[in-house]
């Protein structure tokens, strides 16, 4: 009578789904990408051969993306659901290397997401008029900033009115 009772664990429900897409060593390196089988096919579909392993995660997180706009996108077995199938195939792992080119070139513009919708944390809370108008200025608000000075066509312009 020493033994406690435990109650056993809770099962997560409607949690994480394990992704159909699975990564295999290919040759010299390189990392090649597959979708389990589905619907009517019995062999893994050959998604594409990455050079790194990055880029292959990469791949899976651009198919999965697809996938989720098309969600039968693997299960079409027509002629025309083939076509369509390797055509975003293609474009994903275009997408995926042209990615990989531009990250890998110094100097390049890096395409920095901000994420969350919430107040910058540079710029403190409160501040007063004379340092909104500043910083708004900065940023580009015309309709902040100081009346732009006429010129002399403004100022013919306004004589002849």
């Amino acid at each position: 009578m020493t033994e406690k009772k435990r109650r056993p664990a809770k099962k997560r429900s409607g949690g994480h789904h394990p992704s159909p897409y699975f990564l295999q060593p290919a040759r010299q390196g390189t990392v090649t990408v597959f979708r389990r089988p589905a619907g009517n096919r019995i062999d893994p579909k050959l998604c594409g051969t990455m050079s790194s392993r990055a880029m292959a995660l990469a791949l899976v997180k651009q198919l999965e993306k697809a996938e989720s706009v098309v969600h039968d996108l693997f299960l079409e077995a027509t002629d025309d659901g083939i076509e369509a199938l390797e055509a975003v195939l293609e474009a994903c792992r275009e997408s995926v290397t042209r990615r990989a080119e531009q990250a890998s070139v110094p100097g390049a513009p890096v395409a920095r997401s901000r994420r969350g919708r919430g107040r910058r944390r540079s710029e403190p809370a409160s501040r007063g008029p004379e340092h909104g108008a500043e910083h708004s200025s900065a940023r580009g608000d015309a309709a902040d900033g100081p009346p732009p000075t006429p010129t002399a066509n403004d100022a013919e312009d306004t004589s002849a009115a």
